[in-house]
């Protein structure tokens, strides 16, 4: 599990960071649209905040894997992997909003999702 700590916490603080910084242009190599009114560049620097701390979490936990509130966070990270392959899913087949980062971000949170079970099952 440490080294899916590490690995999250280093994903997620740096996407976060690029939505904090950047949320319209992080948006539109995601979905092919950049955001357009400060409401969803705001809504976009809070979902940056979310993923930074996610990764904080992460960070502060690889060095304690094998406790019950590190695997807490990995089944936590599993559900975030699994809605954000769902959400970009839905965005590429359903609404067409495609840009050059979306379906190597969504194989990466399904791969991570993968990650998060196969730990959850070995930490047991």
């Amino acid at each position: 599990m440490k080294t899916f700590c590490t690995a999250s916490a280093v994903i997620e603080a740096g996407a976060g960071a690029a939505l904090m910084g950047f949320p319209s242009a992080a948006v539109k190599l995601l979905l092919g649209s950049p955001l357009d009114s400060a409401p969803a560049i705001a809504l976009g620097r809070v979902a940056g905040a979310a993923l930074f701390a996610l990764g904080i979490a992460c960070w502060l936990a690889r060095g304690d894997a094998q406790s019950r509130a590190a695997r807490g966070l990995v089944a936590a990270m599993l559900f975030y992997n699994l809605t954000a392959v769902a959400v970009f899913l839905f965005a590429g087949l359903g609404a067409k909003l495609v840009g050059v980062a979306l379906w190597p971000a969504a194989m990466l949170h399904a791969a991570m999702a993968v990650w998060c079970i196969t730990s959850l099952l070995k930490s047991r």
